[in-house]
């Protein structure tokens, strides 16, 4: 039996067409009657040898501040358009956290962007939307911001 989608889970990374994803979920969060939680995962750095591990730590909480703010204003932005939406920050490795956080709160489905990556960028950075796709525990929808 299909189950109903009533959380929707979209990973963002406030890249230039985080906008077009947040529309395209709202409008079919809308269509659904279902709820969304915004999520960004603030990269964390491993123990890079010869890079000061204080200096990179103090630049992940930097970038985690910067994400927090950003969040807090996206969906202050969005919350006429979507009353029960919520946004998330957290830290880790982005695919991982993403399938994490997406079993820790049933999600009934996932709505990524997709950033067009190709050739030898797409082979040396890997596609995080083709590996949530491949790991998510619930259906995922990928939004190609490009068409």
């Amino acid at each position: 039996m299909m189950r109903e989608i009533s959380q929707i889970l979209v990973p963002i990374d406030f890249a230039k067409h985080t906008d077009k994803l947040v529309e395209f979920a709202i409008y079919l969060a809308g269509k659904l009657s279902a709820n969304i939680i915004f999520l960004n995962v603030s990269e964390t750095f491993g123990p890079y040898a010869g890079l000061a591990h204080s200096s990179l730590d103090l630049a992940a909480e930097e970038i985690y501040a910067y994400s927090d703010k950003k969040m807090v204003i996206l969906v202050e932005d969005n919350k006429e358009k979507c009353p029960g939406c919520v946004g998330k920050v957290v830290k880790g490795d982005v695919v991982d956290e993403i399938i994490t956080f997406a079993k820790k709160e049933n999600t009934d489905l996932i709505i990524i962007g997709t950033h067009g990556a190709k050739g030898i960028e797409k082979i040396i950075l890997g596609s995080v939307a083709e590996r949530v796709v491949k790991n998510a525990p619930c259906p995922t929808l990928t939004f190609n911001p490009f068409n």
